[in-house]
Formats: structure tokens, C-alpha cells, sequence
């Protein structure tokens, strides 16, 4: 018996996959990221995640005011060898958007978070951030589970250094003023 053959994206051309690619390579998995060239699976996720991920959107697209857009699961390039996927975007007044977008510009995103799962810790805590903050996204949140409540980390790109620095945790309630005034009680996902 003959086994199957494999996908031809199995073996990754030599210098590594371009952003690009991601719209063309056929049957990939659902929410393949490309970082540093190299594609990235995502594993099934876990009751916290998406909990955590619909409270986070819903209070976002609440809070949000007109023209900005909120975003689920859609990835973002940022260089030819990069285009992750954040868990949602928040997108400024002046993004452009169209229904067939399969990804968005960094230039137009001016939120990235992250919800950590524990496949996915390091390149949620350190490579995402890394690449979100040399694109020049301005803001970036990491969420992560303490005993099944979500804590938000909440960080500010610092433009001279292209790097994110910290600028509040926020465990049971998250009141910020940027990317826009957002409010939410983080205790809600005890309801979901």
C-alpha cells in the first residue's frame, strides 16, 4: 500500500514562506501564522481562551468609538516573513478595510492582544510582542489565566526604542484611557 503523500507545504522553500503565501498555499489549517518565515499551527483552545477572547470583544466593540474596528482571529503583515495572528486587533479610524481582506497592515492596527495559551506562552510573552512593537503597533495587551480570571498586561509602544513598555496589570477590573477609554470588568468571564 502506498502511504499518502504529504502537503507540499510540509517542506518549506529555502529561505523560509513570504506573507504572501499564506493566501495561496492550499488546505492549510484553519489560523496558520507566519513568523520568521516558518508556518505556526495553532492548537485546539481551551474554555479560558475563548471565553476570555469574547469578553475582551465584546467590551472592545462596546467601548470602541466610531471608525475604529475591532477584529477576531485575522492576521496582520508586518514583513515579508511575518504575518501572525493575533487573537483580536483593534483597528484605527483610518484602516483601510475591505470584505475580502485576508490580513490587515500594521500600519492600521493600533491594538494587538494576545490570549496565552500554554502551546503558544513564548511566542505570546516574547516573539509577538517583539515583532508587534518594530511594526510600530502602539499598544499591546497579553492576557493571561490566573486560576481561570483573566489578567490583562497592558503595554505602550516606546517609539525611540521600538519596544513595548508596561504600563498596568490589571486583574479585576481594567480601566484604560488609549488606544481609547475602555472600562471592563474582568470578574464578567465568571458569567460565561
Amino acid at each position: 500500500m502506498t502511504p499518502p503523500s504529504l502537503p507540499d507545504w510540509v517542506f518549506p522553500p529555502p529561505q523560509g514562506f513570504v506573507a504572501e503565501d499564506l493566501d495561496h498555499i492550499a488546505d492549510l489549517p484553519a489560523h496558520t501564522e507566519l513568523i520568521d518565515g516558518s508556518l505556526v499551527f495553532v492548537s485546539p483552545q481551551r474554555d479560558f481562551h475563548t471565553s476570555a477572547l469574547y469578553l475582551l470583544q465584546v467590551s472592545l466593540c462596546q467601548a470602541a468609538p466610531e471608525g475604529f474596528r475591532i477584529r477576531r482571529e485575522m492576521s496582520i503583515k508586518l514583513g515579508p516573513r511575518q504575518r501572525p495572528e493575533p487573537d483580536l486587533i483593534a483597528l484605527g479610524p483610518n484602516a483601510v478595510v475591505h470584505a475580502d481582506a485576508t490580513f490587515y497592515e500594521a500600519k492600521d492596527v493600533v491594538l494587538a492582544i494576545e490570549v496565552v495559551s500554554p502551546e503558544s506562552e513564548e511566542r505570546d510573552r516574547h516573539r509577538k510582542p517583539a515583532l508587534y512593537a518594530e511594526a510600530g503597533i502602539p499598544h499591546f495587551w497579553r492576557v493571561e489565566s490566573d486560576s481561570g480570571r483573566p489578567v490583562v498586561y497592558v503595554h505602550e509602544l516606546d517609539p525611540p526604542t521600538s519596544t513595548y513598555v508596561p504600563t498596568g496589570i490589571y486583574h479585576d477590573r481594567l480601566k484604560v484611557t488609549v488606544p481609547f477609554d475602555i472600562e471592563l470588568d474582568l470578574s464578567e468571564i465568571d458569567r460565561l
